[in-house]
């Protein structure tokens, strides 16, 4: 049974690869800068998931709250860990951002389900 999480994944993958190849030298520049940003630094690129998690709150974009909770998860923070930093984005956004707090913990929750279903079958 396919989520809205795996479109998400398959169609982020699919675009992510059409969009490099139109090759045009900002465009590669700019995911390049994208994802150097994560790299361990001054704060290691755990905290820097999780900053990011919120900066995509305060600025209401699902698919980037999507794809930072996936990297949380992936680097081991837990869900009281992932709604602490919620809730710094619920004070910082106001009250515009709770359908994208509905979202997340919707994500988090699937993600979770996710990590108990490859337990169950590895």
């Amino acid at each position: 049974m396919s989520t809205q999480l795996d479109e998400f994944r398959t169609q982020r993958e699919r675009m992510n690869d059409r969009i490099l190849s139109i090759d045009h030298l900002g465009i590669k520049r700019f995911f390049n800068l994208d994802t150097a940003a994560y790299r361990d630094g001054a704060l290691d690129g755990k905290t820097k998931e999780l900053l990011g998690l919120v900066a995509s709150m305060v600025l209401r974009c699902d698919d980037c709250i999507d794809y930072h909770l996936i990297q949380c998860v992936a680097v081991g923070w837990t869900d009281a860990e992932l709604f602490d930093a919620l809730n710094v984005s619920l004070v910082v956004g106001g009250s515009i951002v709770i359908p994208h707090m509905r979202h997340a913990v919707e994500t988090i929750d699937t993600l979770r389900t996710e990590i108990r279903t490859d337990k169950n079958n590895g």
